[in-house]
């Protein structure tokens, strides 16, 4: 990055968006009000598994207030069906889905019938009245026996209820075991979560017929795949279609899926042209929202004597729902498990087998951290084992089996390639952080007191600004370039429309320091537009740990070229040189001596409004458009350590974290003070699946805790303090060097959290694998209650 562009990036500034959203001036969807406006309601299958024998909305029809009643049949018509398969993955498989339900409903929630009313709750009193006979069929709700032979399947035309499998093997890996002088084994599973975003999912869609032109205010990610996906399965044309993604409270990956009911409510503006709002509401979104996790992995890993990790041998299953969800799929998660397992060490043996299979249970898809906690969790529980079986200290072991510095770019077993990390160097950073030795040394004296504290380590790598390896070659139409435009405006200020999403990750900062910075404008001198397929250029938009790294870069080459096109313009007006030129705290200035030349907004003036100053043969462009997309790697990966504190308390099983540290590097921070909160924020996320949150499901996939009060989520009593400290290795595939930091906190608080309640129970020869840890299985695992 060129120092001279440096300018706010890399400082600590509040959200320019804050003071608006914290006075209340904010605007999410649900905010909307449109003339003529309809609500929806949606009737949603009470069982996992059923044949929908009758329907019959007659009576709905009649009720007050309703202005149309649509059901499977009704959208099935209108919608072309979509299938989650990615076509370069080998073997993937799904069946056809549409918005609702047609003949067979395959989950506990799945959208049968919607209806669209004067209001929310005249819809809602309409639902009562239809009619459902629903023959119940047997659900498949075990990852464990999903594949057996006597099991029923989900998708019969499909011949299995294996959606796709991932294997990687370099061989000799059973010889290796053979001769290693030590195997570790466990087996880990990590529970079902359900996102429970601030702002549930929303939508407004508002039909025009007068010009065919279709406005979808929606609480979403990715205006543009949204917009491709509304234009492609409704037979629109894609420029008649908008998306708008106003303020967006909350994502976690939840919000780059398809769901049928926000596309039950596009088809009824469709066919009503009127505005159809739709918003879930909290017990609906337990049971409609995409989950994540809920895997099953078993692993061993084969060592020497000596302290090194000869190989590593894993089997991952994981069930995705009925569906591989749309547009996306399924397989990502197990891909990300099957690929970085053992990934931070430099063993180059390995065999992986991630499978995922079809059952009764909720939808499932990318949740922050797409995977990278499961195998956090696996890989480095596995690296504590074996630390105790050789009798080392864990820190030192990892240190011995890194990757070492000048082995990158390195390519792991399974293939993935690293640009560069910075493991030595962040786990030196921890200790010194967190003050191993003198925490062990506390640690050693407490527990001679009957007090049972642990230390927990794991380093974590995590994908970030992804090719469009990820999704592009698989047939999705899922932008990986983002775009930027940048227009200076008569009064000396600028205007940054980018293809970036902000949902509270701090988009929205980023773009506006980092083109502060290039452009050399004052950043309060900065509008930043974005969520808007009309008004911004084309891009992917914000989700996996992208938005920096990528939108960021096409911010940052937007205004480098701009930049250059004012000081080549001022050059022409003043007749010197523009390399002899630069523009700072909003004026064009001599380089050299700081002198001012001509202002920011006399510049614009003599374009705009004074061109017969301008000479004959000169065009000045003072709006400019740049994209950028990431094409050497896959992904760019980052990574980092953390560790985590923690008392046990042995008689009780309950588990309090004490501290929590991060060492994270994502190369260039744009704005230190958000990269901490997203870290923070990210580690409460993983306190959360350690210790707290589980989807629990019965035999017959009824979702049984599906609320607030009994899916339980970390509030601030829970929340320890959390340190937070940076490696900084630049990627050297942008100029701003950016890498991903938003899924950083996540990825590695469990896995930390579960080796420091290992840690804490050491004395007692206990150990818990299975996520969450509840106090009922740490006292398991203690031998104090029965399993």
């Amino acid at each position: 990055m060129d120092t001279h562009n440096k300018g706010y990036i890399g400082a600590s500034l509040p959200r320019a968006n804050a003071r608006r959203l914290l006075t209340g001036h904010g605007q999410y969807v649900d905010d909307l009000r449109l003339p003529r406006m309809l609500h929806a309601a949606v009737l949603r299958s009470p069982h996992a598994h059923a044949r929908i024998a009758r329907l019959d909305a007659t009576a709905a029809l009649k009720a007050a207030g309703v202005a149309r009643v649509l059901t499977g049949g009704d959208i099935a018509r209108l919608c072309k069906p979509y299938v989650g398969v990615l076509k370069h993955i080998k073997g993937m498989q799904s069946a056809p889905q549409l918005p609702l339900a047609v003949e067979v409903a395959r989950w506990q929630g799945e959208p049968v019938a919607m209806v669209v009313a004067q209001t929310r709750a005249l819809a809602e009193d309409a639902l009562q009245l239809i009619e459902v006979d629903y023959e119940v069929l047997p659900a498949v709700t075990d990852i464990e026996t999903a594949l057996h032979a006597a099991t029923p399947l989900i998708h019969p035309q499909l011949g299995s209820n294996l959606c796709v499998e991932r294997f990687v093997d370099t061989g000799e890996v059973d010889a290796v075991f053979a001769k290693a002088d030590k195997i570790v084994e466990a087996t880990f599973t990590t529970s079902r979560h359900a996102p429970t975003t601030l702002e549930p999912r929303t939508i407004l869609a508002d039909f025009n017929e007068g010009d065919a032109q279709l406005t979808v205010w929606h609480s979403t990610q990715v205006p543009y795949m949204m917009q491709w996906i509304i234009a492609h399965h409704f037979g629109l044309a894609e420029n008649n279609v908008r998306v708008i993604a106003p303020d967006v409270g909350g994502a976690f990956g939840m919000k780059i899926h398809v769901y049928g009911d926000e596309m039950a409510a596009i088809a009824a503006s469709l066919l009503t042209a009127r505005p159809v709002k739709f918003a879930a509401d909290r017990l609906e979104s337990f049971v409609s929202d995409f989950q994540a996790r809920g895997h099953r992995v078993k692993v061993r890993c084969a060592l020497s004597n000596v302290g090194d990790i000869l190989a590593f041998d894993m089997d991952d299953v994981y069930g995705i729902g009925p569906y591989s969800g749309y547009p996306r799929g399924g397989a990502n998660e197990g891909i990300h498990v099957s690929n970085l397992t053992g990934a931070p060490y430099r063993q180059r043996v390995y065999r992986g087998r991630a499978r995922a299979v079809f059952q009764n249970k909720g939808m499932y898809g990318q949740y922050r951290a797409v995977g990278h906690p499961v195998v956090c969790a696996i890989t480095e529980g596995m690296v504590d084992f074996a630390a105790d079986a050789l009798g080392m200290d864990p820190a030192q072991f990892r240190r011995r089996n890194y990757v070492a510095d000048n082995a990158y770019p390195y390519t792991t077993p399974s293939g993935v390639t690293f640009e560069r990390l910075s493991q030595h160097e962040s786990l030196d950073r921890l200790l010194a952080l967190m003050d191993y030795q003198a925490l062990r040394a506390e640690q050693a004296a407490l527990r001679a007191q009957g007090v049972y504290r642990g230390i927990g380590l794991a380093s974590f790598i995590e994908n970030s600004m992804s090719s469009s390896a990820t999704y592009g070659q698989g047939g999705a139409s899922i932008a990986s370039q983002d775009a930027c435009t940048i227009r200076l405006m008569p009064t000396g200020g600028i205007t940054v429309a980018t293809s970036l999403t902000e949902f509270g990750q701090g988009a929205h900062a980023v773009a506006a320091q980092v083109a502060a910075s290039t452009v050399g404008v004052a950043v309060e001198n900065v509008r930043v537009i974005m969520g808007d397929t009309e008004t911004t250029p084309y891009g992917g938009g914000n989700w996996g740990s992208r938005g920096t790294g990528i939108g960021g870069e096409a911010v940052y080459q937007t205004g480098k070229a701009l930049k250059a096109n004012i000081l080549n313009f001022v050059a022409r007006l003043t007749e010197s040189e523009a390399s002899l030129l630069d523009v700072r705290g909003g004026d064009v200035v001599d380089a050299a001596s700081g002198a001012l030349k001509m202002s920011l907004e006399t510049v614009a003036r003599t374009a705009y409004f004074r061109t017969e100053l301008v000479p004959r043969d000169y065009q000045p462009e003072l709006t400019v458009t740049r994209s950028f997309a990431q094409k050497h790697y896959s992904g760019i990966f980052t990574n980092g350590i953390h560790a985590s504190y923690v008392q046990v308390d042995v008689d009780t099983g309950f588990v309090k974290v004490l501290k929590h540290w991060v060492i994270d590097d994502a190369g260039t921070v744009v704005n230190p003070l958000l990269a901490d909160e997203q870290i923070r924020g990210g580690v409460v996320q993983g306190i959360g699946a350690a210790l707290y949150e589980q989807c629990i499901y019965s035999d017959e996939g009824q979702l049984l805790n599906g609320t607030l009060a009994e899916y339980l989520v970390p509030m601030a009593g829970e929340m320890p303090e959390i340190i937070v400290g940076h490696t900084h290795t630049p990627t050297q595939v942008s100029e701003l060097g950016a890498r991903g930091a938003g899924e950083a906190g996540v990825a590695g608080a469990p896995g930390a959290i579960m080796n420091a309640i290992n840690d804490a129970l050491k004395p007692f020869k206990a150990r818990v694998t299975d996520q969450p840890f509840t106090p009922e299985r740490i006292l398991h695992a203690l031998g104090k209650v029965p399993p």
